[in-house]
């Protein structure tokens, strides 16, 4: 089965800045995928080349197999934009009956539901609702057509948790009835829960393409450990990938990336009296790739 989107050695540049440098990257038809990255990455740059808003500079671009201007294509897709624009004249429930209309029609019911499941009042008019209740109107009007594939671009913004919870089962249910999702976001708890697979973008260039849970591996692992004697600190500092040793008398605390098997093997051979060591989430793995720090 072909990728529902395939981007290939795709780069964009604005005057003297690159912001999108050789990707290549394939999403699979009914999987969720984070894209992942610093503000000024290229999440949002690329977003526009996937859906043909622009034009890329070299490489290319097929969503659901051919040019993603296609009208067949753009039928079947459904989008929410990161700076979301709504035309104050109206109230949300005619957007969306007129986005329904552009689409040549939609099923009421379900748009209905979306409606009561977003806890949106559509008789509002745009210009006296909230950024989260605008972000709501955007996530109806994106899968109220029940498209093929969605383009999420920040899509809980301003969104309640009662909401946000709302959002992730609803992203749950339209892959399990074989939608593909790209999904950019700094919510990196949202994506750890839903992704089947990740991306990070860092100025420009894919650094990592995983699953959530091989990502992890990338992440900083601390340790916080008590031997019953005292902490065999040349051992550990001989450790690959072992950092941040501090070690008095019996208790040692330190951090590691990357394989766990050089530190086991020294910890086997110490008898050890207590061991903590948290599960590093996606935050700490994305940061690790970022070196620490959270820029692009």
């Amino acid at each position: 089965m072909s990728p529902a989107i395939r981007c290939v050695a795709l780069s964009k540049g604005f005057g003297a800045v690159t912001a999108l440098d050789a990707l290549t990257l394939d999403v699979a038809a009914g999987s969720i995928v984070g894209y992942l990255g610093a503000n000024g990455a290229g999440k949002t740059t690329t977003i526009r080349l996937l859906l043909g808003l622009l034009r890329p500079d070299a490489g290319r671009v097929e969503l659901l197999a051919g040019d993603p201007t296609r009208p067949e294509a753009r039928r079947r897709v459904g989008y929410l934009p990161g700076e979301l624009r709504l035309d104050d004249r109206c109230t949300g429930g005619e957007l969306l009956d007129y986005w329904g209309r552009l689409r040549g029609g939609v099923d009421a019911a379900y748009r209905d539901r979306l409606v009561e499941r977003f806890q949106l009042d559509p008789g509002r008019s745009v210009r006296h609702l909230s950024s989260g209740n605008r972000r709501k109107v955007g996530l109806v009007g994106a899968f109220m057509a029940r498209p093929q594939v969605l383009v999420l671009d920040e899509p809980t913004n301003g969104l309640d948790p009662l909401v946000q919870a709302e959002f992730l089962a609803l992203l749950q249910e339209v892959r399990g009835d074989g939608a593909t999702v790209f999904l950019s976001s700094h919510v990196l708890s949202e994506v750890q829960r839903v992704a089947d697979r990740v991306a990070v973008l860092r100025r420009g260039r894919l650094v990592h393409e995983s699953t959530v849970d091989a990502l992890r591996l990338v992440a900083r692992q601390p340790f916080d450990v008590h031997f019953d004697g005292p902490a065999p600190a040349a051992a550990l500092a001989a450790v690959p990938g072992l950092e941040e040793l501090r070690v008095e008398g019996h208790h040692g605390t330190w951090v590691v990336t990357g394989s766990l098997q050089p530190l086991l093997a020294v910890l086997a051979a110490h008898p050890v009296r207590t061991l903590s060591a948290p599960e590093p989430d996606l935050e700490s793995a994305v940061l690790a790739l970022y070196g620490g720090r959270g820029t692009p």
